[in-house]
């Protein structure tokens, strides 16, 4: 996203840390398409998607005054909020089966910029090698973890596997990706 766009998203958060309606209107409509398509990716469902966007940008209003921009860029702070919002309504939802991951990694790109875009496919690509050498109950826990939104006690529960073995893959795994992709 241009710096310009960037500065505009930190005005609007400013106005609606103030309580400016405009401000969260211009915010609105300055984001809301990127973090809608956001919440389609991680929720594959177009009414639950709308409504955790309306849950957004109440939270967004109310919260917008502990937004601190030498923490993070504008976007990067929606984008938190709004993939937290998605995670916690697929965790009150019930738990479903996570077996085609190469279409969910395919659907986290998708930027507007066809520069963006191509760089972001070298990154989910990147990914994707990555994970595969992982291990597979490493990479299953992993998977299950950022697609689903489980805990690691859910996870344990899932994989009928004891907690602290649970902990042991993620870490590891987590471990193991880092280090492969120091690269990007």
């Amino acid at each position: 996203m241009p710096d310009a766009a960037q500065q505009d998203l930190k005005r609007h958060l400013a106005g609606c840390a103030k309580g400016d309606k405009k401000a969260l209107e211009r915010l609105y409509r300055a984001s809301s398409a990127h973090l809608y398509a956001q919440l389609l990716r991680i929720l594959r469902d177009e009414s639950a998607a709308q409504d955790c966007l309306q849950q957004v940008f109440i939270r967004v209003w109310g919260a917008a005054g502990q937004y601190d921009a030498s923490r993070a860029k504008p976007m990067t702070w929606l984008s938190t909020l709004t993939r937290n919002i998605g995670i916690d309504w697929l965790r009150r939802q019930k738990p479903q089966d996570a077996t085609d991951t190469d279409a969910q990694l395919e659907t986290l790109t998708g930027e507007q910029d066809p520069e963006a875009d191509s760089m972001s496919r070298q990154h989910a690509d990147h990914l994707r090698d990555c994970l595969d050498t992982l291990s597979p109950p490493h990479r299953q826990a992993l998977e299950m973890i950022y697609f689903q939104g489980l805990t690691h006690s859910e996870l344990a529960d899932t994989l009928t596997q004891p907690l602290g073995s649970v902990k042991s893959w993620i870490r590891r795994g987590l471990e193991r990706l880092k280090s492969c992709l120091t690269g990007i």
